[in-house]
């Protein structure tokens, strides 16, 4: 089946500032990927792509020009894709400096494969006979917004909170952990703490102590990437278990990989497929972390339903009983309607549900 790639922008708009250690999201900029079978009119599998402003690899001003080169490129070759090619195709035709546009094409092509039917994986959880446990976000914040979030989030059901850190006074953000912690107890409740890089070697050890004192599952990325001498430091002595984030991300060579995570020794890796450059590269590093005894959870970057639909039947092919971090759909006012429902605390497709126009 030959197949031709088409492109269309479009902006996601948040229901409320997110905050971050990067600073305040209010938008976010994605380019929807649609791929046609020329013989079969009417049958699309639909990606996106979409950098994440100061952390994707391929977060540059001239993007849009580099995706529609790469679009370019495969319509020239008139090409008809398999499962058995597929890896070669991603590998040859688009670089890998452009992550984000490997994973939407990637989910374009399987999405296609499938049917043209939004199922990129065909598991339990995309026939609707599955959920996916979630950790519910805390954004950044004013104290009292944060503490409402806390609540919400427990109410809604979610047995795993994670709390975004590192943007507003420490000594206010331990507050809510306790208040938090002094209400659930570890067996009610499990917390996680998501740093995006905010200590330094300065800080981060003392840091550090006083978060174990809420009984914390695990905290992300307290350093910024790039220092792994120090973060196999942080690793090894830190009496909360440290998951490795930002860390992962432009590293593309099996190698390169398997060193880094051997190096650092980290309890945990979070993965984000978009910003590794697909679920090939993304089952790579599970397959290394399986070697090294290492866990690991998978998290969206701000996808539109779309992506997020992928991300989560990719993760639904593992069965890993951790908390994922997959519940970004609610974040926005103009997401595309998707089979995606969220019921205590976890993650389902809801068949009786049908997708929204995309393009």
């Amino acid at each position: 089946m030959p197949l031709k790639i088409s492109t269309r922008p479009y902006t996601l708009n948040f229901k409320k500032q997110a905050g971050t250690s990067r600073g305040v999201l209010t938008e976010k900029n994605i380019h929807f990927i649609r791929v046609e079978d020329t013989e079969l009119p009417g049958v699309y599998g639909y990606g996106e792509c979409g950098p994440l402003p100061g952390l994707s690899v391929d977060d540059r001003p001239d993007f849009a020009d580099q995706l529609k080169a790469v679009c370019d490129d495969f319509n020239a070759m008139d090409l008809e894709v398999f499962p058995f090619n597929l890896p070669i195709i991603l590998n040859q035709v688009i670089p890998e400096e452009l992550p984000s546009v490997r994973f939407g094409i990637e989910t374009a092509l399987l999405d296609i494969m499938n049917g043209g039917r939004r199922v990129v994986y065909d598991n339990a959880f995309s026939k609707g006979e599955k959920g996916i446990l979630m950790n519910g976000l805390i954004w950044m914040g004013p104290f009292e917004d944060m503490l409402t979030q806390a609540h919400e989030k427990l109410e809604a059901g979610y047995t795993t909170i994670k709390m975004k850190i590192g943007a507003i006074d420490f000594d206010q953000e331990c507050a809510l952990l306790e208040k938090i912690r002094a209400r659930y107890s570890p067996e009610q409740i499990t917390l996680r703490v998501d740093a995006n890089g905010a200590f330094d070697e300065a800080t981060v050890f003392e840091r550090l102590e006083r978060l174990s004192a809420y009984d914390i599952h695990s905290i992300e990325q307290p350093i910024k990437s790039g220092q792994p001498e120090l973060m196999h430091r942080v690793c090894d002595s830190s009496p909360v278990p440290v998951a490795l984030d930002e860390e992962l991300i432009g590293i593309f060579d099996y190698r390169k990989k398997f060193d880094l995570l051997k190096k650092v020794k980290p309890p945990f890796i979070i993965l984000k497929p978009s910003l590794l450059g697909g679920f090939q590269q993304t089952a790579e590093w599970i397959e290394i972390a399986g070697r090294l005894g290492i866990d690991w959870w998978v998290t969206s970057a701000l996808e539109s339903n779309v992506g997020l639909n992928a991300i989560a039947q990719f993760t639904a092919q593992y069965g890993n009983g951790l908390p994922q971090g997959l519940g970004t759909g609610q974040l926005y006012t103009n997401n595309i309607d998707a089979s995606l429902v969220v019921r205590k605390g976890h993650l389902y497709s809801d068949l009786s549900t049908s997708w929204g126009a995309i393009f």
